[in-house]
């Protein structure tokens, strides 16, 4: 499962990249603004988690 994370965070910040210039939040999704120290960004917990899981799907399907 931990090599899932890695691809999840990606999908979930390219996916609140593209929402959030077309200026929506995503409705159940809620795309918002997350803030670490200085750096701000889009994300959304919904997308990392749903990611993670394709993710992982298909890592264990490779094997």
């Amino acid at each position: 499962m931990y090599k899932s994370i890695v691809p999840g965070a990606l999908f979930s910040w390219i996916v609140s990249m593209i929402l959030m210039n077309g200026g929506t939040t995503g409705g159940a999704l809620y795309v918002h603004n997350m803030t670490i120290h200085t750096v701000s960004f889009p994300w959304s917990w919904m997308l990392f988690v749903g990611g993670s899981a394709l993710a992982w799907f298909i890592l264990f399907a490779m094997e």
